[in-house]
Parts: structure tokens; sequence; C-alpha cells
């Protein structure tokens, strides 16, 4: 991977671009080498017209980036708002990660990771345009001031970022920057609608899935019925046979039906003949596969957190707790299907496709077509919807594009249906969790025994040697082992075992704190119904030491009303979880009707992310996190039998719907904390806050997800 090239730098137009580098952290964590030296690794232009064009780094799937970096550059800038554009910038080394060491967008980090770096890009270039004035009206750069676009002297000339844009180019950036006092911001901070709405409304934004141009071909794949399972042999004579269908290739995932359109690539590949070769993944099955989860939590793994003497503790505990919770394989279910559009050609790939690691696709994509990483060029638009899954570590589903369009020697987008991709694994992790907790004579936490049993994300990934150390991969246990809770617990012990499935796992909306937090929020609400103590009173005594925790906890709970009668046949209950270091407390309100439907009316949420870049956009994010998690609390799973996956679209694999999402209130919690991440923090809450009103109306404790009434 290198630079940009004197040419491609060119072909962004003329006017004044502004390359920054800030120095990087992190660096034990870098994914991807990188090449010595300092190479600038983010742009913003600006061009005669007055427009202001920020290149974003980070991939836009939702979660309001394109507004929320362009904020950083803008405010520092002193630009005209309406003037500012974002496009996704190139796969380049340039566009790193401060954190991750290569191009990457997920762990709730845009924001945080960028907020000095965008904010240093903006002051720079506004330092380059005032000294540009300052030599046109041959004056002192410090008697001159900006605002709005424009450079100002006294109260009557003024000068436009555009007039001076071709001038500022010429000049050398500056070594150092003056950033704003907080007090100073217009933008950042402020409620700030988003910039990508309008087009998304208008149908003008391009999404992976609407890429088309002269010439390209559409694909699918027939892939094994198991995870694992290889072709044997295949007959295409059908498939060819269909009209439309021009190519059928094998590729290493399976066998690829080509086509001039989509459907007579779906109506091929139904039509083709294929003998698989099944292999162990055959064998799967979620029931047997519970059962042995359930056996292996009954001894110790290996040491995730461990503090006194467990063991001994339990021994002599006034009340002795045992609970087992279960989770599910949950696919991601984004929108926008995976799709992946590739042109080989002339020594060149192209990539169209909405990836969350642009630096891996470009990867991937060079290794198969045997070409040098500068020679692939990926082009991100809109993602439809990323969840985790478009961050794929093995580039599955980018890999089998490039292979397809390798093998069949055109341009093809190859397509995955809604079966395709509920079918097609890489989902969130099956878990159990089994936890012993004692109570001493006066209701307090005492021991607490845990024993966690699921497979590892990380492992036999490019991420392993980050996140797996001592046979404990930290996205399995986070939000266990360094729960607040057992700060207060003396005698402590979290384990873990990692079993060995052939169904393929991968990151999930919040990761292992989706299940971490329930297993957790949940046992924590039966001690307190066990100790005969308010549930809010005795999580308050356990984070006594944790103020951000308790305050957004009282907060939540004291905005949903608790302490007062709900509505007749309502419960509420409590939960609160930090993750992506955001802290996250979420109070809901539900009710069960007579034929045992949970219904969640009202969802209070507060959040403490140290400092909110734009309230609205974080309101929109935890709303949209809750709907994605109360989705997984309440319908969402996925179960093989005989090593097939049993669900198939969104008829049995139930996301929320319209008339189930509940009214959401949330409230920021200003403090001085570092700034955490908000895509994801406020999924892991929910599910325990329900399960937890379930209990509260029907004295029913639900263990295992998505919650069921018996």
């Amino acid at each position: 991977m290198s630079p940009l090239t004197r040419r491609e730098l060119l072909s962004y137009g003329t006017g004044l671009v502004i390359a920054f580098h800030v120095q990087r952290r992190g660096r034990a964590a870098t994914l991807a080498p990188e090449k010595p030296g300092t190479d600038p690794n983010a742009f913003v232009r600006i061009a005669p017209d007055e427009t202001v064009t920020i290149q974003l780094a980070h991939s836009e799937m939702g979660q309001g980036i394109w507004t929320g970096l362009a904020m950083l550059v803008a405010d520092e800038l002193d630009c005209d708002w309406s003037k500012v554009r974002v496009e996704h910038a190139p796969a380049a080394p340039q566009y790193a990660h401060p954190f991750f060491g290569m191009q990457a967008t997920g762990g709730s980090s845009s924001t945080n990771s960028e907020f000095m770096r965008y904010r240093q890009v903006g002051a720079m270039a506004r330092d380059m345009l005032v000294r540009a004035a300052a030599a046109q009206w041959k004056t002192s750069p410090k008697k001159l001031r900006t605002e709005n676009g424009f450079v100002l002297r006294g109260s009557k000339d003024k000068l436009s970022y555009g007039q001076l844009a071709e001038a500022a180019q010429k000049l050398p950036p500056p070594k150092d920057v003056k950033l704003k006092d907080a007090k100073d911001w217009k933008l950042i901070g402020k409620p700030t609608r988003r910039l990508d709405t309008p087009e998304k409304i208008s149908g003008k934004a391009q999404f992976g899935m609407d890429v088309q141009f002269a010439g390209l071909r559409t694909a699918l794949v027939a892939r094994a019925p198991v995870f694992g399972g290889k072709v044997k042999s295949f007959d295409a004579s059908r498939a060819k046979a269909v009209p439309g269908v021009e190519q059928v290739v094998q590729v290493p995932s399976g066998v690829a039906v080509v086509a001039s359109n989509f459907w007579a690539a779906k109506v091929g590949r139904d039509a083709l003949q294929i003998d698989w070769d099944l292999g162990p993944g055959a064998e799967v099955d979620s029931a047997k596969m519970k059962a042995a989860f359930r056996e292996t939590a009954k001894s110790p793994g290996a040491t995730a957190a461990k503090a006194g003497d467990a063991d001994a503790a339990l021994a002599g505990a006034a009340k002795k707790l045992e609970s087992v919770y279960e989770f599910p394989y949950l696919a991601h279910a984004t929108m926008e299907p995976l799709n992946c559009t590739v042109k080989i050609d002339g020594g060149r790939c192209e990539l169209w496709v909405g990836t969350q690691f642009q630096t891996l696709e470009q990867g991937a994509a060079a290794r198969i077509v045997g070409l040098p990483p500068e020679n692939v060029t990926v082009h991100t638009p809109f993602l439809g919807g990323g969840f985790g899954r478009r961050g794929s570590p093995r580039s599955d589903f980018v890999g089998e594009a490039v292979a397809v369009a390798k093998a069949a020697g055109v341009p093809v987008k190859t397509v995955w249906t809604r079966e395709d991709d509920i079918h097609g694994g890489y989902y969130r992790p099956a878990f159990l969790h089994r936890i012993e907790a004692g109570l001493d004579g006066k209701g307090s936490v005492a021991a607490w025994r845990h024993t966690i049993v699921g497979q590892s994300i990380a492992q036999a990934t490019g991420f392993e040697k980050m996140l797996v150390h001592d046979g404990i991969d930290a996205t399995s246990v986070e939000g266990a082992s360094d729960s607040p809770y057992l700060d207060a617990v003396a005698a402590r012990l979290v384990t873990l075992h990692t079993p060995q499935v052939p169904v393929p796992v991968h990151f999930w909306r919040s990761v292992g704190n989706t299940h971490t937090a329930f297993a957790m929020e949940c046992m924590i609400d039966e001690l307190a119904w066990a100790a005969g103590r308010d549930p809010l009173e005795f999580r308050a005594a356990l984070l006594a030491q944790k103020p951000r925790h308790l305050k957004a906890l009282q907060t939540a709970a004291q905005n949903a009303g608790w302490g007062t009668p709900p509505p007749s046949g309502h419960a509420r209950g409590l939960a609160v979880h930090e993750s992506f270091g955001t802290i996250v407390a979420e109070c809901a309100e539900v009710s069960v009707d007579a034929d045992k439907r949970i219904r969640v009316h009202k969802v209070s949420a507060a959040v403490d992310c140290g400092m909110a870049v734009n309230p609205l956009a974080l309101e929109a994010q935890i709303q949209g996190a809750i709907a994605y998690g109360l989705a997984a609390a309440l319908y969402s799973e996925v179960t093989l039998k005989d090593g097939r996956v049993e669900q198939s679209n969104f008829h049995d694999y139930r996301v929320l719907r319209m008339p189930d999402m509940p009214t959401v209130t949330v409230q920021i919690i200003q403090s001085e904390a570092r700034m955490g991440g908000i895509g994801e923090p406020g999924t892991p809450p929910i599910a325990p806050a329900v399960a937890n009103a379930v209990y509260a109306v029907t004295k029913q404790r639900l263990r295992s997800l998505p919650l069921r009434l018996t």
C-alpha cells in the first residue's frame, strides 16, 4: 500500500487540499503493517465554488459519522455548514484508524478516535486561509478573524474561503495549531441534522446494491448446506439452460451462477445439481450443543478474573443461588443483504463494497488476483447496516466476490439473498453462563462463581494476537470479568471454556456484551429479589464506588417513574452496563397479555459517554440500538439441526417490526469522562431490563433468549 500518487491527488480537483498527520496511539494493536515515515492520513479540500469536501476515513452505515466527523472539521474551520460535502475516502494507508492501524470502522470508535485529528485538520486549513488573506492584504494574520466561510478584516473587508483556496494551497501547513476552547464551539455538542438524510430520503444515495455500469453481470453462489461442506461434483446443464445465465464457475466457497440479471442467476442457481461432501458440519445440532455446554459449565475453565476464595465464600454463604443463562446464535440481518461488485481489468482490480474493513478487503483482493495492494481500488458506498457483519477479519464475502469475478473473467456483482444471509454464518456465537452466587446474613453479595462457555470470535483471525491471551478471548468475557458489580464482591471467580464448533462466528453489535450484560444484570436482579431488597437499592449499594454507573442507573429509573405504581398489568425492570467506554442504563416497562406475549411499552435510557459531539445522532443511535437488542430479546435466534440452519428469512428469523417498537426517551448525562462510543452500548442493557420486568409482572424468571413464557 502506498501514499496517494500526484495524479490521484490532483484528481480531487483544484483548491486547498489539507493533509494531516497525527501521532498514532496503540501501535501494539496494529493489525496491518505500516510503511515507515509520515504519510498524511486524511484530507479536506476547499474549492473555488466555496464547497468544503471532507474525506471520511470511516464507513457510514447509519451511525451518523457522515455528519459527526464533518462537524469536527467544520467547527475548527469556521466554514459555512451549508457548503460542507462528505465523501468516503479510498482505501489507502493515509486513512488508517488511529488505534487499529488499518482503515476500519468498528468498536464504536469512529468519533472518539478522530476527535482530535479531525479538529486539527480544520484548524490547519483555517490557519492557511488566514495567512493567504494576510498576504493579499499585506497585514498580520493576527489582525484577522474568520466567520462562516470568510476571512474578515475589520468591519468591511472580507475574502471568501473559495477566493483564497488556491493561494492557501501554495502555503506550507502549520507545524502546530491551537484548537478552539469548548466554549467557542458552534457545532460540536449541538443537535445537528444529518447531512446524508436528504439523499437517502430522495433515493439518490448509492448503496452497494445500487452499483451498476455497462457490462456488469450478477452472480449468486450455491454454498454447502452445512458449514465446512465442499463440492464433490456438479452438473450445470439445467442452470445453463435458464435464459440470461451466461456462466457457471466453481469457486472455493461453492458454485457461482453468472447471469445478465439477478433473477436469471437465482433461477439458474436453483437448477444446479451439486453433490456435496458435507464433512463434520453435518453433526452440529443446537439442542445437543446446548446440553454439551451445560455439562462443560459444571467445571471451571481458564481464569478470566479472580479475587479471594469464591469456593470457600460460597460454602459459607447464608443463601446460595445458581442460575444458567443461554444464548443462541444470532444473524446480523442487515437490511441491505451482502453484496460486492468486482471489476478486474488491465492489471487493476476495483471493488464497490459496503465494508467496515477497507484495508483487509484491499489486501484480500490483491492476494486472490495476484496484484500489489496499491493496484486494488476500494470504493465505499453507503452501508445498509453493518452491525459487525461487514467487518470480517476473513474478508469472506468480499473474497468470494473477487474469486467469482476472476473465474468469470467479467465484472460481476455477487449478491447474497436474505436466505443466503441467514444461512451463511458468521453469527454472534451461542453462549452459556453458569453463575453461582451467595448472599451473607445482611443480604449483600458475598461470593460469585461464574463459568462462561462459547466460541471464540478472534481465534484463527488477524485479531487473535490482540484479543486472545492465556486462553481467554477478551470478547467472550467482556462485561463479566470487568463488571463494576464484581468490584464490590470480595470473593469472585470468572472462568471461560472455548469449545471448537464448525459454525463460523463473528462480531455482532456490542460483541460479548450482548450476553454478558444479560447474565450479569439478571443474576443481580435475582439476588435482589432473594435478599428481599428493591432492585434499584440493591444495585446502588453494589455501585457505591462507581458514581457514573450509579448516576446513569438512578437517572433512567427516575425518568421511568421507578418507585411509583406502573399502569395496571405493567411492571418495570432495570439494567445498567458499560461497553466501549460508555455507560448506558435502561428501565423497561412491559406487560404480558393473555397469550403470554411480552409487550415492551416504554424504555427510559440514560447515557454517559463523556461528551456528545452530536446529541441528536446519539439519541438516534440509542433508539436504534434498543430496537436491535429488542429483536434478540423477543424473537431472533438461529438454530441448527443435522448441521442445517432452520431459519431462512424474516418470517422465521424475526426482527423488530414497527408495532413492536416502544416509546424510548434518552437523557444524556454530561460528564468529564473520556469520550466513549455510542453505536453499540445501547444494545446490551435492553434484554435484561425486559427480562427483569417480565419477572416483576409474572414472577417467572426467564434465563434464555429469546424470552418465551411458558
